[in-house]
This record gives C-alpha cells, sequence and structure tokens, in this order.
C-alpha cells in the first residue's frame, strides 16, 4: 500500500510525515510528493497545511496539484489537515481566496471581542488544546474518546453549507465544525501530528481505513 503525503511547500511536512510513519504497523510506503502522477496512483492521500490560505493556494496552483487533489478525493481515503481541510471548501475570507470546491461552504474568521463564560477575552488565533466531541460516528475515531484533546492553531474555521459535512466540533466559546467529511474523504482542522496520542491514533486508523462510513 502506498501512502502520499503531498508536498506543496507549505505545513508540517515532515512532522506529518513521521507522525504517520511512527504508527505504521500495516508496511505502507509513505512518501512525501509533488508529483501529480504519483500522487494520484497512490492508495492513499494526505493533505497537510499551514499558514495562510492564500499562500497554499498559490503554492498548491504553482505545483499544479489542484487537479490531482480533486481526482484523489473521488476515489480513495484522503485526508487534509489544517490548511490542507480548509483548502476543501468553496472560498475563504482569508484574502478572500477560492478554494478547491469539493465541499460546499466557507472558511471563515473567528468573530472580535469573542469571551469565555467568565467574560474573559478570547485571543484569535485560537492556540492550544481544546476538546473535540464528535458529532457522527466514523471508523477513524475508533480508540479515541470523545471530548479528547486536540492541538489547533487557527484564526479561521470551517462554516459548511452542509450540516452533513460535519463529523465533530469544538467550542471557542461557541461550537464550531472541527473535523468534516464524506464518503471517502476526512478532515481536521487541529494538527493531529502535534496531538499526542490521540493524533497518532487517528493516523493508525486511517492506514486501517478503507475509505467506507
Amino acid at each position: 500500500m502506498k501512502v502520499a503525503v503531498i508536498d506543496y511547500g507549505m505545513g508540517n511536512l515532515h512532522s506529518v510525515l513521521k507522525s504517520i510513519e511512527a504508527v505504521n504497523d500495516v508496511g505502507a510506503e509513505i512518501f512525501l510528493s509533488r508529483d501529480p502522477d504519483a500522487i494520484v496512483k497512490a492508495d492513499k492521500v494526505v493533505f497537510p497545511g499551514q499558514g495562510a490560505m492564500p499562500d497554499c493556494m498559490r503554492e498548491l496552483n504553482g505545483y499544479g496539484l489542484a487537479d490531482a487533489v480533486r481526482e484523489t478525493t473521488q476515489s480513495k481515503p484522503f485526508f487534509g489537515i489544517c490548511v490542507g481541510a480548509q483548502l476543501l471548501f468553496d472560498e475563504s475570507e482569508e484574502g478572500p481566496t477560492q478554494g478547491l470546491g469539493l465541499f460546499p461552504g466557507k472558511v471563515v474568521r473567528f468573530e472580535n471581542g469573542l469571551t469565555d463564560e467568565h467574560g474573559d477575552r478570547l485571543k484569535v488565533p485560537h492556540m492550544g488544546w481544546n476538546r473535540v466531541f464528535r458529532t457522527r460516528e466514523h471508523p477513524l475515531f475508533a480508540g479515541v474518546e470523545d471530548g479528547e484533546r486536540f492541538y489547533f492553531v487557527h484564526s479561521y474555521r470551517f462554516a459548511p453549507a452542509d450540516p452533513a459535512l460535519t463529523l465533530a466540533e469544538s467550542e471557542y466559546p461557541d461550537r464550531f465544525a472541527c473535523i468534516v467529511g464524506r464518503d471517502n474523504v476526512f478532515a481536521t482542522q487541529f494538527h493531529t501530528e502535534k496531538s499526542h496520542r490521540a493524533g497518532l491514533q487517528m493516523m493508525k486508523n486511517f492506514l486501517a481505513w478503507d475509505g467506507a462510513v
């Protein structure tokens, strides 16, 4: 089994690669690639991202990888991480920027002046460990407790046009979608590669996943 981690010059590429290698007990060949043909031919695809969405989209187009992403999301297990997840939507307020249009909806900025239940101001970007509550069951949740903490770094959040896309939510301070998915595509706003045991378990589940839900 071949697992391609898309390399378009953005994101914690080597951290993502190392985290998947650490849980590779199925003998998968895991590799970084910016070759569209190699990515399309892989059995599974991981799409990381970090930084500003306009920069990520520019680099993705610059390497000619946008069509490869669209094609792989149609047919094989696909895991989007952070900005790699945001890029799946129609558009983002950051820029503004057109996304890949695979999921209906937008990526929107957290509102200014957010406060917690004590009235203390919440900073943007949302950064640190936060609990994740599932709204639907999914094979990639196996061995991960509901309400588990994952590591977030983001100023923009998913706003899916279709509620059925939301697989899990977090709070800052209101509930927001932090895992989205449909069919063979699973995507997280948080960084699985920085989320210790729970993040590694999710990646391990991905290596065993056949894309069915």
